[in-house]
């Protein structure tokens, strides 16, 4: 007894079992969130096999299998002597097989072990099975089964037979195709449905038929089974987010089966709508397309092509992950950030005028500017150059730290700077739907997974309060593609949203939040050429709106944090109204505020100093005067604007009205800006004989440099009070004069 226990332990060592899935490894597969395939790759051999366990496949499945195959599976030790001496005797008696003495396990041996099919090679497959069943269980080797039988063609395993022809799950197999499955591997070649279905058909009746007498099914099976038919279908290969099931198995080259976060029927909604949507743009016109769920901060729909194998388009380039300048996306989290370092709240004055930051000169994307807005209108309109001024307030380097710092990822040309407010600090389009999310996760930056079950790790990027503010603010507009209504106003509306456009119009972005889902949507040539007459409130907000009706998120929006005050301030100062004496109350604007924080109006980051309080000393008719002079009887507090707002103020607030112009013997002590010609509603007659009319633009006062503006683009630049341009369209005009000293005045002309 001892020396067989020996000799049969040696001849395991001398001729070990094959590694089960060295030889035969897995293709890999990325399913949906539901286990439903997204798109499947095959093995080196192009073999399509996907793993699976008897847990995971159906009930019908695995009776109709044991039933058909090996009823004693469970308790045979890997032969069954009876089937193997009565399939002998068949052979014997007719000369031909005639029913099949394998069991389960030695056809594992067989996959595992190919042999020829004589009586040496079929000792050969009952000493493997044996050695099989002294290695492993009964459920290991069933599972070996479920995943290496043959299917025909390059179909291995149960899973990736079910999903190539029924389009499911082997958990979703109904009795009829169960029974198919079942039989399939004996012959199957003979048994295709997709070649043979009258033979598949009767194959499968028979077996079921069979189930049925033995009692195993009940009778309505046999009903059942006859009312489905056997259609030929091919689904394994499914190509749903290609793009980014090709991006998972290359990270993860030797995990067969990746579960991602993506929902299948959404993914199929989004495929449809950007096939739609794309057809009414040039060929070379290409789209991406990012849902995430902000409760678990997860990816649910994706779609990094338009046209997937497109050439015209360019499909085979993922352009959610493609590196591209955001245009004016990140405007808001430099907002976010100024408010967490109390430099503004959401009412703050800002101006939009002309501005020079050392070099740099931005504009506005509407050629005009606005003067005097707050802090949230100047957000929603997107307007540069208030965006510019608080970036010069925050420090570039220290804004782009920031960010780093909390997860998100850029790439600079040089170092940071000004222009990053306009898109100088590319990125993706999965990296701002990551920033857009955090707006509904307390201001915390998720670093994106699209597994499953991958732990979700974040970091902070600013304060819930300041985030809840910049959602407010954005969700503060009116949509686009919903009946206009005066007494409706933006904030029944829970969808938050932002659009951006590149230099030269390249790309064209609309990112949107609502309390369930953050929505990012990029348009553009994948080439990097640019798309004339497009940019994104144009192009990509309708995409985001219809996604955004797709999505059907009616959450009420999330109320304000606690920190977060709703209260009433203060023009030209920017303190409370409750706090700030009703003389130097010029205009009032609901604001909230953050926390005990009270920001007083910013001052231009460079070209202004002091306060916009100042005492005054006036004469008896109540005209400023110098302190030291004769009439000088009163003094009291006035509120200045910022000297760049003075061109849309009212003349009785302006400086030169409020300040002392003349010393005590009447000589002048300053010389404000302003324009002489054309006077404010000039009106100019185009003749019918000229393309264009001449006009002489002219001021007195101010600096000796004066830099000229007509509508936003900068005319030129001169020493002294005169300036020659022309115009050509109809149409109202807007010329803004600025000088070296932080002077300006604005005048409006028409041309018919």
């Amino acid at each position: 007894m001892i020396c067989t226990a020996v000799s049969l332990w040696l001849l395991d060592r001398l001729f070990p079992l094959p590694a089960p899935y060295q030889e035969k490894r897995f293709s890999q597969v990325v399913v949906a969130a539901d286990g439903q395939p997204l798109r499947a790759f095959a093995d080196k051999q192009g073999i399509w096999r996907q793993p699976t366990t008897p847990a995971q496949v159906s009930a019908n499945y695995l009776t109709a299998l044991l039933h058909y195959e090996d009823k004693f599976f469970y308790w045979h030790p890997g032969v069954n002597p009876y089937a193997l001496v009565r399939a002998g005797w068949q052979w014997l008696r007719h000369g031909r097989i005639v029913s099949g003495g394998s069991t389960l396990t030695m056809q594992v041996a067989r996959l595992l072990s190919p042999h020829r099919r004589t009586p040496l090679g079929k000792l050969q497959q009952i000493a493997r099975s044996l050695q099989l069943e002294w290695h492993y269980s009964k459920q290991e080797i069933l599972t070996l089964y479920l995943n290496l039988a043959p299917f025909g063609g390059p179909i291995e395993g149960v899973e990736a037979a079910s999903h190539a022809y029924f389009g499911k799950s082997a958990a979703q197999l109904s009795q009829a195709e169960a029974a198919l499955l079942a039989i399939m591997p004996q012959a199957p070649s003979r048994f295709r449905p997709d070649r043979y279905p009258q033979r598949a058909r009767q194959a499968r009746d028979k077996l079921v038929k069979r189930l049925v007498d033995g009692g195993i099914w009940p009778t309505t099976a046999l009903t059942d089974v006859a009312l489905e038919p056997v259609i030929a279908q091919h689904h394994y290969r499914p190509m749903l987010a290609p793009l980014l099931a090709r991006r998972l198995v290359s990270q993860y080259p030797n995990q067969p089966l990746l579960q991602s976060s993506l929902q299948k029927p959404l993914q199929q909604a989004l495929q449809q709508l950007a096939t739609d949507y794309l057809s009414q743009y040039p060929l070379h016109t290409g789209l991406a397309i990012m849902v995430l769920d902000n409760q678990s901060q997860r990816p649910i729909g994706y779609l990094g092509s338009g046209e997937f194998g497109s050439r015209q388009r360019l499909g085979y380039v993922d352009m959610a992950q493609a590196v591209r300048s955001p245009g004016s996306t990140l405007k808001p989290f430099i907002y976010g950030l100024a408010i967490d370092q109390g430099l503004i709240h959401s009412a703050s004055l800002l101006v939009d005028a002309p501005r020079f930051f050392s070099d740099y000169r931005p504009a506005n994307f509407s050629g005009k500017f606005q003067g005097p807005i707050t802090a949230a209108d100047a957000l929603t309109r997107s307007l540069n150059v208030p965006a510019v001024e608080l970036l010069a307030h925050l420090g570039p380097k220290q804004f782009y730290t920031r960010m780093v710092n909390a997860g998100a990822k850029f790439r600079l040309s040089d170092t940071p700077g000004l222009p990053i407010a306009l898109g100088a600090a590319s990125t993706n389009l999965e990296q701002l739907v990551a920033l857009y999310a955090s707006l509904m996760n307390d201001g915390q930056l998720a670093r994106i997974s699209y597994l499953k079950d991958e732990k979700i790790t974040t970091r902070p990027l600013m304060s819930p309060q300041a985030a809840w503010m910049i959602y407010e603010i954005l969700r503060n507009q009116r949509r686009t593609d919903q009946p206009f209504d005066e007494n409706v106003t933006g904030r029944r509306n829970n969808l938050a949203w932002k659009t951006g456009t590149s230099h030269g119009h390249r790309d064209m972005w609309a990112v949107g939040v609502s309390p369930k889902y953050t929505i990012g949507v990029w348009i553009g040539r994948p080439d990097g050429t640019s798309m004339p007459g497009h940019f994104g409130a144009r192009t990509a907000t309708p995409l985001l709106l219809m996604l955004a009706n797709l999505l059907a998120d009616n959450t009420p929006p999330p109320a304000a944090p606690p920190g977060v005050i709703d209260t009433t301030i203060c023009w030209p100062l920017g303190k409370r109204a409750l706090q700030t004496p009703p003389e130097l109350c010029q205009e009032q604007h609901q604001a909230w505020l953050l926390g005990d924080q009270e920001p007083a109006t910013l001052l231009a980051a460079e070209g202004e100093n002091g306060s916009l309080m100042q005492s005054v000393w006036l004469t008896a008719e109540g005209t400023p005067t110098l302190q030291r002079c004769d009439d000088a009887v009163q003094q009291v507090k006035i509120a200045l604007w910022p000297l760049l707002a003075e061109p849309w103020v009212a003349k009785s607030q302006r400086r030169h009205q409020q300040l002392p112009m003349h010393g005590c013997d009447n000589q002048p002590v300053a010389r404000p800006l302003f324009v002489v010609t054309p006077r404010q509603g000039s009106r100019y007659l185009l003749p019918p004989t000229q393309s264009s009319v001449a006009i002489t633009a002219k001021v007195m006062g101010g600096g000796n440099i004066k830099y000229w503006y007509l509508d936003g683009e900068l005319l030129g630049q001169s020493n002294n009070q005169l300036q020659r341009f022309s115009v050509s369209a109809p149409g109202r005009y807007q010329l803004l004069v600025s000088d070296n000293l932080g002077n300006s005045d604005l005048v409006e002309f028409e041309l018919k």
